[in-house]
């Protein structure tokens, strides 16, 4: 009976991280077509950018991330995914500034961004809890 129990809310988990990332894309999509203005869509390219890094210098070990020492490819993965997550509040910021999109679109933006990243988190505390791990 525990065991099913398990997998139900590890399904259930993993049905509302779907929802999340989905919503995410939903508003930054809604960010665009609302306002007429596609420039939002330049966030997309650091969305992409963001786990190339995780995905070619951590490796196996996903527990190097979060600890203070580390070779120079983990220090070099971290620096890269940090400006990444810069370069994700950064572009929507800089777009508004030079008055390319508006108030509506910017907020659009960043809470996708925050969408985002409370899915990547819990991804995250997900697999630490899991001993089969994803990364």
């Amino acid at each position: 009976m525990a065991r099913s129990l398990g997998v139900c809310l590890q399904s259930g988990q993993l049905a509302l991280l779907a929802i999340l990332v989905s919503s995410g894309i939903v508003l930054q999509i809604l960010a665009c077509a609302l306002y007429n203005n596609w420039w939002p869509m330049l966030t997309v390219l650091m969305y992409v950018l963001l786990p190339m890094p995780l995905l070619f210098f951590v490796g196996s070990n996903g527990n190097s991330l979060m600890s203070s020492e580390g070779d120079g490819w983990v220090n070099f993965t971290k620096f890269l995914t940090g400006a990444s997550v810069v370069g994700s509040v950064a572009i929507p910021s800089i777009l508004k500034h030079a008055n390319l999109i508006g108030w509506g679109a910017l907020a659009m933006e960043l809470s996708s961004f925050m969408v985002f990243g409370v899915a990547i988190l819990w991804l995250l505390q997900m697999n630490y809890q899991d001993e089969y791990s994803f990364f």
